[in-house]
């Protein structure tokens, strides 16, 4: 039989081993708990996240019924495609009739040439008489002190002078006119500038009845049909652009600490829990907006009740996608699970 002595040093033993095995277990706790707090902090994760695209909404530069609509919810629209045609029937009248415009401008620009040149010939004309009428009168002044010829003779010819240099005169005025009625300033003849201007407006007005996408994307929202009225400037189709696609992650406010610009990001999208995703930050969000504080009607409005528990606050973070699976399309509002990497 055993003794007393070893079976207390056996009941010794054993808690002995119990409590090594203990604080074993307790440092092995605290160890992996730091561990872990270590990289949650170092790479922060957030299931809080939504895969998001640029929507912009197409919106006719010209106003008038709808005449074509080639598209269909949900298609997805190269750049250049088609999206709906504005009845051009109105638009095109003006055109012609600017083009019309353009036409009588460049007669009447070669009808005011032709005055031109005439006014400037009548003018040349009549400074050629009045140098006559002045060298005339030069001859015979010194002759009426000789009385070869009488006081009424140079008093004639030095009338015929005046009236001559008072046609150079009025020809002088009539080219000016004709010329500012050609509304030439240097190289450029306004009259046409005007009219080639009105014929320019008019095509662009043409051009905008033909709506076309203006980059790759995915037709959404459509509820239009042929015949409803578009209005200048009124969005009539909303096209989600496929060029670049991001995830909108919301981090608490404890993480921004360990989040830059210019980190790579993986990505897992709910619709495809198997494709992982590489992103990088373009940037953290830096203003959230707080009901407690805003101004109502010009006063500070603050919240009556007071929180005892401090909940930290959750800024947006910008994720850029940089990979891209043609089998596996985004969807903007796809739920996503986000965990910054650092610097790589």
């Amino acid at each position: 039989m055993a003794s007393a002595s070893d079976t207390t040093g056996n009941s010794l033993a054993l808690r002995l081993v119990g409590h090594l095995l203990s604080a074993a277990i307790v440092i092995a706790t605290v160890a992996v708990g730091l561990y872990v707090a270590r990289l949650y902090y170092i790479y922060p994760r957030t299931d809080d996240a939504y895969v998001r695209a640029n929507v912009v909404g197409i919106a006719p530069h010209v106003s008038g019924p709808i005449v074509e609509l080639p598209i269909v919810d949900n298609q997805y629209a190269k750049k250049g495609d088609l999206l709906f045609v504005v009845d051009p029937r109105p638009y095109q009248s003006t055109l012609d009739a600017a083009i019309a415009r353009l036409q009588l401008t460049d007669l009447e620009i070669r009808a005011l040439d032709d005055t031109i040149r005439t006014a400037k010939s009548e003018q040349a004309r009549r400074a050629a008489d009045a140098s006559y009428a002045k060298q005339y009168l030069a001859r015979i002044e010194p002759l009426l002190t000789r009385h070869f010829v009488t006081a009424n003779d140079v008093f004639n010819a030095r009338s015929r002078m005046h009236s001559e240099e008072a046609g150079v005169d009025a020809a002088r005025s009539d080219v000016l006119k004709a010329e500012n009625q050609l509304g030439r300033f240097g190289d450029i003849n306004a009259r046409r500038k005007a009219a080639e201007a009105a014929v320019y407006d008019a095509k662009l007005n043409v051009g905008y009845c033909y709506v076309r996408a203006p980059f790759d994307g995915y037709v959404t929202n459509l509820n239009i049909a042929v015949g409803q009225y578009a209005n200048e400037g009124r969005q009539v189709v909303s096209l989600i652009d496929d060029r670049k696609w991001y995830v909108l992650a919301n981090f608490r406010e404890t993480f921004l600490s360990h989040i830059q610009p210019g980190m790579t990001a993986e990505v897992f999208i709910l619709s495809y829990p198997n494709k992982r995703f590489r992103g990088r930050v373009q940037g953290v969000g830096w203003a959230l907006y707080q009901p407690n504080g805003a101004s109502v009607e010009g006063l500070p409005q603050t919240e009556t009740t007071l929180n005892w528990v401090r909940l930290s606050q959750r800024f947006p973070v910008r994720i850029v996608l940089e990979d891209r699976d043609a089998k596996l399309p985004f969807r903007m509002g796809a739920t996503a699970v986000v965990t910054i990497q650092g610097f790589r």
